[in-house]
């Protein structure tokens, strides 16, 4: 069983504020904000990492290509620090803290805003989930996360520090593709995973249906529907991507988005036949609950409609009157048992011929 995930999180908190309001809608992680930039070009690289916003404003140069990673937006200030700088609109900001949002993009012209679900499994046969917020410029790209431990950008790290591939020759565009692109592999492995645990609930579906079993089958349900609202959305932004008309994006990166708007459409097929397969075992499993109760209603309405004769009889001849003919009989007792023992055989000879038994 995974740990109990919210899978929905109150908004009424910013019931009557003006729009623009920053107000963090979401988990707080226990780490502080931690922000790291790295500056690269074809033939320089720059990592710095810091803890106050003040101090990396100073260092976000365009030099190249600048990539600017917030981990943690349960601090209003540095968000709203950052937008004052570069000039992001409110309604950027307000969105980026608050951390339920639809996947969506958003062209403001000079940038674009994209706004997606980063997903990884984890240790509790479950998955982490986080918003992650993306700033698209010219020659620069911020990214906002939750603050959840980890992410799935590493191999990207790597591959920006040590120049492998062509990510270092490619403009701001294809780091944002590069970055859409590990999300979306991202749900390949949450979805082997929990293909892995419908297969082993089918065995046990199959094998001793019970209370635990439906309670994985729900939880696992509540997943899949978890993972349909945070995929579907994404097509239509990655649809934009491949499409859109923006400055922003060259036509050599349009190309890269169709393969990712391929591959997302694959996870919205598994996400589809995983949330039908479920919606099969549970009503394998109400059929299997009710095929056992009818068989134990069968078993007790044999048993007692054999005893039905045979309760009769003894009712009869266990009345008091005091002139019963049967009651001077020798061998009346031993006739007793012996008609109430033939009448049972017979009824249950009659329900095996009937192939009730």
């Amino acid at each position: 069983m995974h740990a109990k995930r919210t899978f929905l999180k109150k908004r009424s908190v910013k019931a009557g504020l003006p729009p623009g309001s920053l107000v963090h809608i979401g988990d707080t992680p226990a780490d502080e904000v931690a922000i790291t930039l790295f500056s690269y070009s074809p033939t320089t690289f720059r990592e710095e990492h810091y803890r106050q916003v003040d101090e990396c404003l100073p260092h976000i140069a365009h030099e190249g290509i600048t990539w600017v990673n917030v981990e943690g937006v349960h601090d209003v200030e540095v968000i709203r620090r950052l937008g004052e700088c570069h000039k992001f609109h409110p309604l950027v900001l307000e969105d980026i803290v608050n951390t339920v949002q639809r996947p969506k993009i958003e062209d403001y012209g000079d940038y674009l805003f994209i706004v997606l679900r980063m997903l990884r499994p984890a240790d509790n046969n479950g998955f982490a989930s986080e918003q992650l917020s993306i700033i698209l410029g010219a020659d620069y790209l911020f990214t906002f996360q939750e603050g959840l431990k980890g992410d799935v950008f590493d191999t990207l790290r790597d591959r920006i520090r040590n120049a492998k591939g062509k990510i270092r020759g490619m403009g701001a565009d294809y780091l944002a593709y590069a970055l859409i692109d590990a999300v979306v592999d991202g749900y390949f492995s949450v979805l082997e995973e929990l293909g892995e645990r419908i297969v082993n609930v089918e065995e046990d579906l199959a094998l001793t249906p019970d209370r635990a079993t439906l309670q994985v089958i729900n939880g696992m349900k509540k997943e899949i529907i978890f993972l349909r609202k945070a995929v579907w959305p994404l097509r239509e932004a990655i649809s934009f991507l491949e499409r859109g008309d923006s400055a922003l994006l060259s036509d050599a990166t349009k190309l890269y988005f169709r393969d990712v708007y391929d591959h997302t459409v694959q996870v919205i097929d598994t996400v589809e036949t995983y949330r039908d397969l479920l919606s099969g075992m549970l009503d394998l499993y109400l059929s299997s609950i009710s095929n056992r109760t009818n068989e134990v209603m069968k078993f007790l309405t044999v048993i007692g409609t054999i005893f039905m004769p045979l309760t009769f009889l003894v009712g009869v001849y266990g009345m008091n009157f005091k002139h019963m003919p049967e009651l001077e009989w020798p061998y009346g007792y031993y006739a007793l048992w012996a008609l109430m023992l033939a009448m049972s055989l017979a009824m249950v000879a009659l329900f095996r011929r009937k192939r009730w038994l």
